[in-house]
């Protein structure tokens, strides 16, 4: 499963797969993006073509695998 698209809001996390599928995850579970600004929660690239996605400016990187399995 590769990632295309992410978007973070004030409570949750979603990544677009390559598939279409959506998913989402609460921003509590990750709390370097939930304390972020919303400028470097937007600042972010894809890794691995896709398997991953890395937030520069907090320093946090999430797996598209971790994501599926709730971690």
């Amino acid at each position: 499963m590769l990632a295309t698209e992410v978007r973070v809001t004030e409570h949750a996390l979603h990544v677009i797969l390559q598939d279409g599928r959506e998913i989402s995850a609460p921003l509590a579970w990750y709390p370097r993006l939930r304390d972020g600004a919303a400028a470097e929660r937007k600042n972010w690239r894809l890794i691995g073509h896709g398997e991953g996605i890395h937030w520069p400016d907090v320093d946090e990187d999430i797996s598209v695998i971790g994501l599926l399995s709730g971690r």
